[in-house]
C-alpha cells in the first residue's frame, strides 16, 4: 500500500477518533474542576434556594449567622455527595445520553475508586458536620436526604419505573427538613406543608426537561414517563401535581402561620405557574412536538416559581408582624 492509499485509509478513523474525544472545554478541564463537576453544583444550588429561607421562617426572623452558613455548607456537602454516588451507578447511563458523556467518570478522569472515597467523604463529612455545627436531628436528615437519592432514587426507582422522578424527588424536599430541624431542632407542620409543595413541583419541573432529552433517556434505557407516553398525558400529570403543589403552598398560611406577603405571592406564582402548565397541554393537544411544545420555558418557569416563593417564605417573618 502506498503511503497516499495509507493516508486515505487512516482518514476514517480518525474522524471517528475525532467524533468520540471529549470537547475542547473537557480536554481542558483540570482535576479538581473535574471533582466539581461531578457534585452537579447546579444541583446544589438549587438545593440551597429552599434552605435558608426556611431557616428565616423557623426563626421568625434572622437566624444566627453561622447556624446559616454551617447548614448551607452541610447541606452542600450532602448533596455533593449524593450527586457524586448517583454519577457511580449511573456511568452507563451517562456514557449513551448526549447531554452526560463528557462527565468526569465517562471520560475517565477520575476513576471510580476515587469517586467513591471522594463521596464517602462528602457523605460522611456532612453528618458529622451538621451535627457538630448544627444539632443532630439535622445530622440525621441530612444522612436520610443522601440515602434517599444515592439509594431510593438512583439505585431502585430510576430504571423501574416512569414515575421515578415523583418518589425520587423526596430527596430534593428534605432540605426544608433540614434547614428547620438545623433552628429549632425538631420538626412542624410548616416544613411538611413546604416539603410536599417541593415534593408536588418535582415532576412538573423535570418532565418537561425530559421531554427535551427524550432521545437520551431512550437511547439509556431510562423509564421517564415522556418516553412512554404521549405529551398531552405528560401535561395532564403536570397539571395534576401543580394544583398539589397550589394546596400545599396555600396550607403554609394558616399552619407557619403567613402574613400577606407571602398570600400574594403563594397565589399570584401559583396561578402563573399553573398556565404555563394549562399553555403547555394546549400546544400539547395541538400535536406540536419538539420545540414547537416549548417544554423548556415550563422547566425555567419552574425554577423561577419556586424561587419566588421560597423568597416570600425568607421575607415574611420580617413583615408580618408589621402587616399582619
Amino acid at each position: 500500500m502506498s503511503a497516499h492509499q495509507q493516508h486515505q485509509a487512516e482518514r476514517p478513523l480518525q474522524r471517528l477518533r475525532d467524533e468520540q474525544r471529549p470537547a475542547a472545554s473537557v480536554e481542558n478541564r483540570s482535576r479538581f474542576m473535574a471533582f466539581v463537576s461531578l457534585t452537579k453544583p447546579r444541583v446544589i444550588e438549587l438545593l440551597l434556594v429552599t434552605t435558608a429561607p426556611v431557616m428565616f421562617l423557623a426563626e421568625r426572623g434572622l437566624p444566627n449567622l453561622w447556624l446559616i452558613v454551617a447548614t448551607l455548607i452541610g447541606g452542600s456537602a450532602a448533596a455533593a455527595s449524593a450527586s457524586v454516588f448517583n454519577s457511580i451507578f449511573d456511568r452507563d447511563i451517562d456514557a449513551r445520553m448526549a447531554r452526560t458523556e463528557t462527565r468526569p467518570l465517562v471520560t475517565g478522569e477520575i476513576s471510580v475508586k476515587e469517586a467513591t472515597i471522594f463521596a464517602f467523604s462528602l457523605g460522611i463529612g456532612s453528618i458529622l458536620w451538621m451535627g457538630g455545627f448544627t444539632n443532630w436531628v439535622a445530622a440525621g436528615l441530612t444522612a436520610a436526604a443522601i440515602l434517599l437519592y444515592a439509594v431510593f432514587y438512583t439505585m431502585v426507582l430510576k430504571r423501574r419505573t416512569t414515575q421515578n422522578i415523583v418518589w425520587g424527588g423526596a430527596a430534593g424536599c428534605m432540605p426544608v427538613f433540614i434547614g428547620w430541624s438545623a433552628v429549632t431542632g425538631s420538626l412542624d407542620w410548616a416544613p411538611v406543608a413546604l416539603f410536599l409543595v417541593v415534593f408536588f413541583w418535582t415532576p412538573p419541573h423535570y418532565w418537561p426537561l425530559a421531554i427535551k432529552y427524550k432521545a437520551d433517556y431512550e437511547a439509556a434505557d431510562v423509564p421517564m414517563l415522556p418516553n412512554k407516553v404521549p405529551p398531552k398525558t405528560v401535561g395532564v400529570q403536570m397539571i395534576g401535581y401543580t394544583v398539589a403543589m397550589i394546596v400545599a403552598s396555600l396550607a403554609v398560611i394558616p399552619l407557619a402561620p403567613m402574613g400577606p406577603l407571602y398570600t400574594v405571592v403563594a397565589l399570584g406564582s401559583g396561578a402563573w405557574f399553573m398556565w404555563e402548565c394549562i399553555t403547555f397541554l394546549k400546544r400539547a393537544k395541538q400535536g406540536l412536538s419538539g420545540t414547537q411544545l416549548k417544554a423548556m420555558r415550563v422547566f425555567h418557569g419552574s425554577i423561577t416559581y419556586l424561587s419566588i416563593l421560597f423568597l416570600a417564605v425568607a421575607i415574611d417573618p420580617f413583615l408580618n408582624p408589621f402587616l399582619g
